[in-house]
């Protein structure tokens, strides 16, 4: 169930399909409409987004996607949603603009106004929704850094007249509390007779009805875990293949299922998918050139590629975010290592100085005063673009790193003074969370309601400067027009 469109990657997925073609419809006719689906992995959230994104082929879709390795990095998935959208920043009131430049590490000054940021994300996506339906679909929402994620909640509360669409896909039961008060679709497993149809996709010839069975309870209608069982099953012995019923849970079992598909591919193309899983974004151009720097052909991704696991555009994408995690731990620690020192002598340490440090880190075993230096200076960075818990990740890492017990010590209480202001300022930020007017709890099939009447005017303020803020006193039927630069 990993593809959008046909009814058999689909099946009984009706509600769930029914539920994103009214939200893209609502913004086809120029409502804004959130979604927030939750469930467990290899359950078809991100088949789901697959949909939405066919279902939307008439509209602008942006696409996000949370990487664990990269939830250290403050506004890595904001980043992600707004850098093809860049060109139109100098549409944005001045103190938008700086906010949003100094927070990307496109300019200097001091640590941005979280709601400055919030701000200017909505106005930035809604300029671009100007020419036409926008949908921002975000996949592993959970693995968004706490300030991309918190941002992503403040836009999605402030939505108004523009015509943009956010379906926004978590693990449960790693819902983010930013999100809770948002509608949501809880995506659930496939009845029996769904997971017995959805089998006889992937199965090839005729098969003992007591394995089907077996397949069926032990899948417990996950559909990853029903499409990724069977492979791999001989003939002769496709019950033994499968081990004993009940033993793990299907998310166990389908990263069992992908450790021996990756371990059964040529070892160049291990090691190549080794360099995709550790550059969190997928970026082509540098997967190449540090698959370059290793001496691996880049040929060697056609095995992968033709067992569906991975596909190659403008980026390198895995098939499932568990596919990426066995990918991974299924190389030598000193495979790794090397894996990100390619990745790190491939980055350009002046554009992009914290993923670059980030990378050396992971390439270096034991102390190293220079890189833990490296990361202090990016956790200074982090802490001037306002991420607090990410300086505070840099932080602990470079004491590891450091070899003087004095200096050790310095930046371990660095971090934890820190994590202690990051804790701060999400209590602070819940705080105000509970004190908004929250959405109601509704059907996810309507568009969105606007937040309560006092944000909306201070949303409208802040996005007209004060000339236009006085009209919209008197003209408060204005509401949805957004200003200009």
């Amino acid at each position: 169930m990993t593809g959008g469109g046909s009814e058999s990657r689909l099946r009984g997925r009706q509600i769930e399909c029914e539920t994103l073609d009214r939200l893209v419809a609502a913004v086809q006719a120029g409502n804004s409409s959130v979604l927030v689906l939750c469930g467990e992995a290899g359950i078809g959230k991100t088949a789901l987004l697959e949909y939405a994104r066919s279902s939307a082929s008439s509209c602008r879709t942006a696409r996000v996607a949370g990487v664990e390795s990269e939830m250290e990095l403050a506004f890595g998935g904001l980043h992600q949603l707004c850098a093809p959208f860049l060109d139109h920043l100098g549409h944005l009131p001045g103190p938008q603009r700086d906010a949003l430049g100094t927070a990307f590490g496109l300019s200097a000054g001091p640590p941005p106004d979280r709601f400055l940021v919030g701000l200017a994300v909505l106005n930035l996506l809604a300029d671009v929704a100007g020419k036409g339906p926008l949908v921002c679909l975000v996949d592993d929402a959970q693995w968004l850094d706490e300030v991309s994620a918190q941002t992503l909640a403040f836009v999605a509360r402030r939505l108004l007249a523009e015509p943009i669409g956010l379906v926004l896909a978590v693990r449960e039961p790693h819902l983010e509390h930013e999100l809770t008060g948002l509608p949501r679709l809880d995506v659930g497993r496939l009845s029996d007779g769904d997971a017995r149809a959805l089998l006889d996709t992937v199965i090839l010839g005729r098969l003992d009805e007591r394995v089907r069975d077996r397949i069926v309870a032990e899948a417990q209608g996950n559909p990853l875990a029903l499409l990724e069982l069977p492979k791999g099953l001989t003939a002769t012995e496709p019950a033994g293949a499968l081990g004993r019923p009940g033993v793990r849970a299907p998310v166990g079992r389908i990263e069992q299922s992908f450790l021996r598909r990756v371990r059964s591919l040529p070892s160049e193309t291990q090691r190549l998918l080794l360099v995709a899983a550790a550059e969190p974004v997928g970026d082509v151009t540098l997967v190449t050139r540090a698959a370059e720097l290793l001496e691996i052909q880049w040929a060697a991704a056609a095995p992968a590629e033709a067992a569906g696991l991975i596909t190659i555009g403008a980026r390198v994408r895995f098939r499932h975010p568990l596919l990426r995690s066995a990918a991974y731990r299924v190389a030598a620690p000193q495979d790794r290592q090397d894996v990100h020192r390619a990745l790190a002598d491939a980055t350009d340490a002046r554009s992009d100085p914290d993923r670059w440090a980030w990378h050396l880190a992971n390439a270096t075993a034991g102390p190293d005063e220079t890189v833990a230096t490296e990361l202090e200076r990016s956790a200074d960075r982090a802490q001037a673009r306002g991420g607090v818990a990410a300086a505070a990740a840099f932080l602990e890492r470079a004491a590891e790193l450091t070899p003087d017990p004095a200096r050790r010590g310095a930046r371990a209480l660095a971090a934890a003074r820190a994590k202690y202001q990051a804790r701060r300022l999400r209590r602070r930020a819940r705080t105000a969370g509970r004190g908004r007017a929250r959405l109601p709890r509704r059907s996810p099939t309507r568009p969105v309601q606007p937040a309560a009447r006092s944000d909306r005017v201070r949303v409208q303020k802040c996005r007209r400067g004060p000339a236009t803020a006085a009209q919209s006193r008197e003209a408060p039927g204005a509401a949805g027009r957004r200003a200009g630069p």
